[in-house]
């Protein structure tokens, strides 16, 4: 098991090895497997990437994200120009999206609503807005219109975990309740763990994850 000192170190050259992240800014705290980022970023892709590139070293068990996005003056747009600039993102993006989805925007901050039939869609909505000029934070409350069985739903999760996972299918257990899956068990990674909440989404009709695994030696 890493130190505090070389987990933290880890991370920070990590961060320093991300070119979309300026690592100066952001300040790194580890103990006991639990990593703490803060500072400023100029950006909601900025703060993105920085949790995505802390995720990927080995020995983070818990992220904590409390980096402020401070858009530079340089780079400020007022809301009208951000509204203006999502609609026209999602008439050019390569998903197809369903007219009725829509954004308010307050302050720089995006709420998405509407709905779509597979969660790729709804990810892809927040995809499209995060790195878009002057945003700064994104509520995501797009819904699924998918209802499949449960028995359906737990044999198609089952079935991606052993694609997609291999060894580790075997030490995630998988509860279906309605729309919502809830994994426990244990994966040896943060990018495993993401694997297998992606195998999840992946499914139609899953509207909700609880991620309680955890993250084994």
């Amino acid at each position: 098991m890493k130190s505090d000192l070389t987990l933290q170190e880890d991370v920070m050259h990590e961060l320093r090895w991300e070119p979309s992240v300026n690592a100066a800014h952001v300040g790194v705290e580890a103990k006991n497997g639990v990593v703490t980022l803060s500072g400023h970023v100029d950006s909601l892709a900025e703060k993105w990437n920085a949790e995505r590139a802390a995720k990927n070293v080995a020995g983070v068990k818990v992220l904590a994200v409390e980096l402020d996005v401070k858009v530079p003056n340089s780079l400020k747009q007022s809301d009208t120009d951000i509204a203006e600039a999502i609609h026209n993102a999602f008439r050019w993006s390569s998903y197809i999206f369903p007219e009725s989805l829509k954004a308010k925007v307050e302050k720089g901050h995006v709420t998405l609503t509407g709905e779509v039939e597979w969660q790729y869609l709804k990810w892809g909505a927040e995809n499209v807005v995060r790195y878009l000029k002057g945003v700064t934070g994104v509520n995501n409350m797009i819904t699924l219109t998918s209802k499949p069985s449960e028995k359906a739903i737990k044999i198609d999760i089952e079935n991606a975990l052993k694609r997609r996972a291999q060894d580790d299918a075997q030490k995630i257990k998988v509860a279906v309740q309605g729309d919502e899956v809830i994994l426990t068990g244990s994966v040896h990674t943060w990018p495993e763990r993401n694997l297998a909440t992606s195998a999840v989404w992946g499914v139609p009709g899953v509207h909700k994850v609880i991620d309680r695994m955890v993250i084994a030696p």
